[in-house]
This record gives C-alpha cells, sequence and structure tokens, in this order.
C-alpha cells in the first residue's frame, strides 16, 4: 500500500535538505506553491509528471521517495541509516547500536 504522507514527508525532507523553499521547489518544477504543500502533507497526489520534476528539481532517485512502498528497498535504508551515523560520537554509537540490536530481538520474537 501507498502511503502519500509519507512519501511527501520524504520529499519535504529532501526539499529541506536541498535549502529550496516550497516556492522554490514550485517553480523549478512549474507547479503552485500550494500544490507542493499538498504534495508534501500528502493531501494530493502528484502526476507522474510532477514527480518526475521533484525528483530532478531534488536531484533525488524515485527509490530515495518510495522506498516504504518498495519490496527490495534495504540498500535505502542502510544508505539512510548511514548517512544518520556519520556524525555519531562513540558514545552514541554505542547507545545507537544497542538500541538496534535489542529492536532486532524484539521485532524477531
Amino acid at each position: 500500500m501507498i502511503d502519500y504522507k509519507i512519501i511527501g514527508q520524504r520529499i519535504r525532507k529532501h526539499r529541506q535538505a536541498c535549502n529550496f523553499s516550497q516556492e522554490k521547489l514550485a517553480e523549478l518544477c512549474n507547479v503552485g506553491t500550494t500544490h507542493i504543500s499538498h504534495i508534501e502533507t500528502g493531501n494530493c497526489i502528484p502526476s507522474l509528471k510532477v514527480f518526475v520534476s521533484i525528483l530532478n528539481a531534488l536531484s533525488c532517485s524515485a527509490d530515495e521517495i518510495l522506498c516504504d512502498g518498495l519490496d527490495n528497498a534495504e540498500h535505502i535504508y542502510s544508505a539512510e541509516i548511514a548517512g544518520l551515523l556519520e556524525d555519531c560520537s562513540s558514545r552514541e554509537l554505542m547507545v545507537i547500536t544497542d538500541t538496534i540490536q535489542a529492536l532486532k530481538v524484539s521485532l524477531r520474537k
């Protein structure tokens, strides 16, 4: 099942990482600012044309945005986790590792 709210959140995350306002992204995609807002909140499903324009403007792949709905998205999640860990201290890495191990045990029960 496709969760358009999560897709919108991922688009917003990538837009913010590019330091784009909704207005800037809308301009790059030749749509209105309100349309981008509705896409980011999951209240609107973008056409394929607009979706591709968003991907091109944000320099990201469809996999990065759609990974929650893909059957084989492990590489996307692994890359996202690696990015989150890049600036962690040794102490933070230790806590995160312990948390992941405990979560895996819990999920596999």
